[in-house]
């Protein structure tokens, strides 16, 4: 079990096409990859930086949210909560991977997410 990188931090946005218009011409950051209007994910060197609508982002959640990649996410999701996390939600997003969303003894929110297994 081991986190392999932060994969992304995101924002929740109202009118992501005019988030997504203002980080890419004030920082010129680049779409790396579009879900719809739902999210889109910036390259902001060799990190991601995400634009969530308010349907993908964290209910009640204002700021940014971390997003931690990692291989074994249902024992990542339990040592979490053996600390004294609380696991919030789960989504399974098929093809592309899982996410389960936590908050740490503070309050403070983020997600864990393991990408789905390639077909051989």
């Amino acid at each position: 079990m081991a986190v392999l990188r932060l994969q992304n931090v995101h924002i929740v946005a109202q009118d992501v096409e005019r988030s997504v218009d203002f980080w890419q011409r004030a920082l010129g950051l680049p779409v790396r990859f579009r879900d719809a209007d739902r999210w889109v994910q910036l390259q902001a060197g060799s990190q991601g930086f995400a634009i969530a609508s308010a349907a993908e982002g964290v209910p009640g959640q204002a700021g940014a949210v971390p997003v931690f990649e990692v291989d074994d996410l249902d024992a990542q999701s339990a040592s979490v909560a053996a600390l004294g996390g609380r696991i919030l939600s789960t989504r399974d997003m098929g093809s592309h991977g899982r996410v389960v969303t936590f908050s740490d003894p503070d309050g403070n929110v983020a997600q864990l997410f393991c990408r789905a297994a390639r077909p051989a």
